[in-house]
């Protein structure tokens, strides 16, 4: 009776100890990062995925013609540009 307590306490300890040993490994913060595959609809109906180290949308490509003249902030949507001076 005692050697049959003894058992199984032994085999109940072993498995209480492999089972505490399942866990995955930690993530790994300096090795490479994977990025859901989302995409962003941009204004001309392209698309763009998500880059870099935080995962962020890529920018939307700027259609020549459109771009800033300065770093000025564009309008906003709705706005009217400025428009050059009407002829003399």
């Amino acid at each position: 009776m005692n050697t049959a307590r003894t058992l199984l306490l032994l085999a109940a300890g072993l498995v209480g100890a492999c089972a505490g040993k399942s866990n995955p490994p930690a993530e790994n913060p300096d090795g490479p990062k994977a990025c859901t595959k989302e995409a962003k609809v941009c204004p001309d109906g392209s698309t763009v995925g998500r880059i870099g180290p935080n995962c962020e949308f890529a920018p939307c490509p700027v259609p020549e013609g459109d771009a800033p003249a300065s770093d000025a902030p564009a309008p906003p949507p709705g706005e009217p540009q400025n428009a050059a001076p009407p002829s003399p």
